[in-house]
């Protein structure tokens, strides 16, 4: 990346050091990118709580904070992030109370963080970053960017990355506390971003590498309970899991880990001659397990699963037909790029107790797929998704609630100037969520009816930031 590059990339604020015929051109250039890089800008230092500006309607009856977690950190001096998983981790904290509406957020202070920070530059390895000079990789925590999803277990927050620990920050200040080691001998594994945490606060989670998974299982306080290794069908890449009341449920998709190389993205191969493997495995009894085929798909992000009274087990995910744009796509966002679009499809799998496995699409794109938490691996007929996605611009422009029992969605789109990120369920009649203004070059947050959706937000606020996109949150009471 030359220096023209930095700049219009997110390095604007070293504009004053140029002369201003080079500052004039590279905020000609800056100019000429497409708006939505905004998304993908870089937060520079840690943002102070500040009050929320009330846009729109009146407040709901709502008490709480969402936290939310993704990359806002891709460049540094002359050097950027080779993709936009690997930017480092900023919690941010939406706060509610009455009328009244504020932001605070904090970078996850990781070793990752400190040593680039200290060094200037990016030099770390990530999914799909090279290591530079001055890298220091000792375990899979010094890559730890901790950048994916926040969840709250035990009274801390937990900053959940996929390759290994998570990190403990304190839910009131979000200082960052440091790594948890749930036990000695499990040091730096595996923890993916993605636990399924039960309505009684167990939470159960797996950490992936190659052809085995580890299975975490944690008392709701964020204690360890229990753990054990298990075989996969294949050594695939595995960013999320599901599961039932009764059952852990894991999809392997035919994309496939091979000998490790940096960065890690390249180390994965698409097979879809393979197809696809689900591995059912009984909470109780570990050593109880199933094994179903799919047609190949890619995915990142599924749905709660349920079982039915027959044994049936359902469950949703936003399905790709290959990972191209995870591999090709994702970094092109970093440099201002959008050559591969994202067109995920809303899909619910049947797995029949007479081994038999059924797809039915939903006939819409979809991302970020959110279910109520009181209801975690329970029967249900509906699924929170954001979606809208177009082949001119990446992210997605709407909001919605898809009815498997009715084939309907109940949606808002935001229109073509907001980038939508993931809606949670805060409490059993609302949703609660983020956007990017484009217009007004501000992150806004937003709360639904979740049974009137279609009816556009109950009240809207503005903060006088534009956040780059985060991945995935929580709403705590």
């Amino acid at each position: 990346m030359n220096r023209r590059d930095l700049l219009i990339g997110g390095g604007l604020a070293a504009l004053g050091t140029l002369v201003p015929a080079t500052a004039r051109a590279a905020a000609a250039a800056a100019a000429a990118r497409p708006d939505w890089t905004l998304g993908v800008t870089d937060v520079l230092e840690d943002i102070a709580t500040r009050p929320l500006r009330r846009i729109h309607g009146r407040a709901p009856d709502l008490a709480g904070t969402l936290y939310r977690n993704g990359p806002a950190r891709f460049r540094r001096g002359a050097s950027a992030s080779g993709h936009w998983f690997d930017g480092d981790g900023l919690v941010r904290a939406w706060r509610l109370r009455g009328n009244e509406a504020s932001l605070a957020a904090r970078f996850v202070d990781t070793p990752k963080r400190r040593l680039e920070e200290k060094l200037g530059r990016i030099v770390q390895p990530g999914f799909g970053t090279l290591p530079q000079p001055g890298a220091e990789v000792g375990n899979s925590d010094d890559t730890n960017a901790a950048n994916t999803h926040v969840i709250a277990a035990g009274g801390k927050l937990l900053a959940l990355w996929e390759a290994g620990s998570a990190t403990a920050m304190d839910p009131n200040t979000l200082d960052t506390i440091g790594q948890v080691t749930f036990r000695d001998d499990l040091k730096h594994m595996p923890f993916l971003a993605h636990p399924r945490i039960e309505p009684d606060g167990r939470i159960w989670n797996i950490g992936s590498g190659g052809s085995a998974a580890y299975i975490w299982c944690l008392w709701r306080d964020g204690a360890f309970e229990a753990g054990e290794m298990v075989q996969l069908p294949m050594a695939s890449y595995i960013h999320d899991f599901t599961a039932t009341a009764r059952h852990l449920v894991i999809l392997c998709q035919p994309w496939v880990a091979g000998a490790m190389r940096l960065p890690f993205s390249q180390s994965l191969s698409w097979q879809p001659e393979r197809g696809s493997k689900v591995l059912v495995i009984d909470k109780d009894d570990l050593s109880r397990r199933r094994v179903y085929e799919l047609p190949p798909l890619a995915f990142f992000h599924l749905g709660d699963a349920w079982e039915e009274k027959d044994g049936t087990i359902r469950f949703d995910g936003c399905f790709h037909k290959d990972p191209s744009f995870a591999i090709l796509g994702a970094p092109g966002l970093v440099e201002g790029r959008y050559e591969h679009s994202e067109e995920p499809e809303l899909t619910l799998v049947a797995l029949r107790p007479d081994g038999r496995a059924t797809l039915t699409p939903a006939g819409i794109t979809a991302e970020f797929p959110r279910n109520a938490p009181e209801r975690a691996g329970l029967p249900r007929s509906a699924t929170v998704y954001v979606g809208g996605y177009s082949g001119d611009r990446p992210f997605a422009r709407s909001v919605g609630s898809w009815d498997w029992v009715r084939g309907r969605s109940d949606a808002f789109d935001f229109g073509p100037r907001q980038l939508v990120e993931e809606f949670v369920p805060a409490g059993p009649q609302h949703l609660i969520g983020t956007t990017l203004n484009l217009d007004a070059r501000a992150t806004e947050l937003h709360v639904f009816d979740a049974r009137r959706i279609a009816d556009g937000p109950v009240t809207s606020w503005r903060s006088d930031v534009a956040l780059p996109l985060s991945f995935h949150g929580s709403w705590v009471a």
